[in-house]
């Protein structure tokens, strides 16, 4: 009776009879965590993966990833980096030895399109996210710390350039009452910096990355006043700034503009009848009008913070890059925990969720980076990568 009876055979998949462009475009829709550690499963994989067209075409379709990176001011052994991955939902804890140990409370740490900057009163140094190998550049004409930096494409080149807005200047150890609000662009063609005209003196009063945020938004880099609620564009192109408005919707106390999913995003939090709420607006960038697309829910900006303190709302920061927006506590003692609001292409409509917890609990730092960025897997994948530790982090 049991002979006759016939058992279920089970067939296992072979990889084998899938075409190596099917196991590329498998392998592509894993998180670039996954696909690290996917690289060492076997030689086929390992061979598609670290082609420069795989790591091109993953990098620029990847969702940018939330960097948080703590200075402590005293005991440099203490600072921390970590980096959250939206599309795998996991922070992971990055190598120290990618970031340069700041030789004086001078020297400012900047993340920004792709890349890691330092400046200090005397130099200024660049890298690619996740690459750990720094080129310093020549000197700004008008050194200075906590600047605002955005970068952008060089046409025909396809070179990135920079663009430093604004800061601190030191000179002797004091801040330069002087201040020129200076802009230089790096030009990466000829290794120089050229002076532009200079920030409206309108932002004189608060002119560092502490008051200040900023978008590049179709060629032109915006910056905004977090409690001015100035804002004004440079064209960089024509190299001229616009006249400086006032973007400040009704109730809002505070303010952060990014640039998201192909417009001009606001993101403030405001006192309204019903309390403390934090809204987000479309801004036209011709008209600097806006409408509200979208109110967080209460339960997440109050998971956010602890404590019924009057002025408990002012630790809370914003960045945002790509269709995401994240709203993060930078205190110390609910290790600094964060929401995000995705923006939906299609539709337009907003998602939010909370951002899980950090995977090790935080040191006290005297300063909290926060940015979002892109991340190419072939700064991972590549020696230097190998050789800081970041491929074993990531893996």
């Amino acid at each position: 009776m049991e002979d006759s009876i016939s058992k279920p055979t089970i067939d296992f998949f072979n990889w084998d009879y899938l075409s190596s462009d099917l196991t590329e475009l498998i392998l592509s829709y894993l998180p670039i965590r996954s696909i690290v550690r996917s690289a060492a499963v076997c030689k086929l994989w390992h061979s598609i993966i670290t082609t420069s067209s795989f790591s091109a075409r993953v990098s620029a379709a990847k969702k940018p990833w939330f960097f948080l990176y703590g200075q402590n001011n005293i005991f440099l052994k203490n600072n921390q980096a970590f980096a959250f991955d939206p599309e795998a939902n996991e922070w992971i804890k990055l190598p120290i030895s990618l970031f340069p140990f700041p030789s004086s409370q001078e020297e400012s740490f900047i993340g920004s399109g792709g890349f890691f900057f330092t400046t200090t009163s005397s130099k200024f140094s660049y890298t690619p996210i996740l690459k750990g190998v720094w080129r310093e550049t020549p000197p700004l004409r008008f050194s200075r710390c906590n600047p605002l930096v955005g970068v952008y494409t060089d046409h025909p080149s396809g070179l990135s350039r920079f663009i430093v807005v604004g800061g601190v200047r030191f000179i002797g150890g004091l801040v330069d009452i002087e201040d020129r609000l200076a802009v230089e662009i790096y030009n990466p063609n000829s290794d120089s910096w050229e002076l532009c005209p200079p920030l409206p003196a309108d932002f004189r009063s608060a002119n560092s990355s502490q008051w200040l945020s900023s978008a590049l938004f179709k060629g032109k880099f915006y910056v905004f006043g977090i409690c001015s609620c100035f804002v004004s564009s440079f064209d960089l192109n024509k190299h001229f700034w616009s006249e400086v408005q006032t973007l400040r919707p009704p109730g809002v106390l505070f303010s952060f503009l990014v640039s998201c999913q192909d417009q001009l995003v606001l993101a403030g939090l405001c006192n309204g009848p019903r309390g403390p709420s934090f809204n987000l607006w479309k801004i036209d960038e011709k008209t600097m009008e806006f409408s509200e697309i979208a109110i967080m829910p209460q339960d997440l900006l109050y998971c956010l913070f602890d404590s019924d303190e009057d002025d408990k709302f002012a630790s809370l920061k914003c960045v945002g890059l790509g269709n995401l927006i994240y709203m993060f506590n930078e205190e110390h003692h609910r290790n600094y925990p964060a929401c995000v609001c995705e923006i939906s292409s299609d539709s337009g409509k907003c998602s939010w969720r909370k951002v899980p917890n950090l995977p090790v609990l935080a040191n006290r730092f005297h300063k909290v980076i926060s940015f979002c960025s892109t991340v190419s897997l072939d700064n991972i994948l590549g020696g230097e990568g190998e050789e800081l530790g970041l491929e074993q982090a990531i893996h």
